[in-house]
């Protein structure tokens, strides 16, 4: 089966009548999740929900794990919140591989807590309300 490309995935394409059937759930309740900030659709220019991929796939989740699990909605938000922050350290971390190469290996918090890549010998520049924090990890030889 071919994968679906990232842009297709989360573009905002199914009004909410479309989308709930997909998910097997009532409009109401992707209302209520809405307000809830579960799922939070796209919106279209007249204010109207339109809901990706992702939305749905995410909805599907959100019944597995308050039928299946019974775990409660204010359970289910807190694992899609630690979910969507491994997302983004993992994205992160690719980020940080791509550009340790044999020549920037060291790394420190940037103004705005950014990582940023810091040339090996050099320090980072200093920010008049705080220091820069200065990671690294030795090279193992062997």
């Amino acid at each position: 089966m071919p994968s679906i490309p990232q842009q297709a995935y989360d573009a905002p394409a199914f009004v909410i009548s479309v989308a709930a059937e997909l998910a097997g759930m009532h409009p109401q309740t992707l209302r209520q999740y809405d307000r809830l900030g579960l799922v939070s659709p796209g919106r279209a220019p007249g204010r109207g929900r339109r809901y990706s991929l992702r939305d749905i796939a995410t909805l599907r989740e959100v019944q597995r794990l308050s039928q299946d699990e019974g775990v409660n909605l204010a359970g289910i938000k807190r694992i899609l919140e630690l979910e969507s922050q491994v997302e983004r350290l993992a994205e992160q971390v690719e980020l940080l591989r791509s550009m340790a190469d044999p020549g920037r290996r060291v790394f420190a918090a940037g103004p705005q807590g950014e990582v940023v890549a810091v040339p090996r010998g050099h320090r980072p520049a200093r920010v008049t309300s705080s220091g820069a924090l200065v990671v690294w990890r030795p090279q193992h030889r062997g």
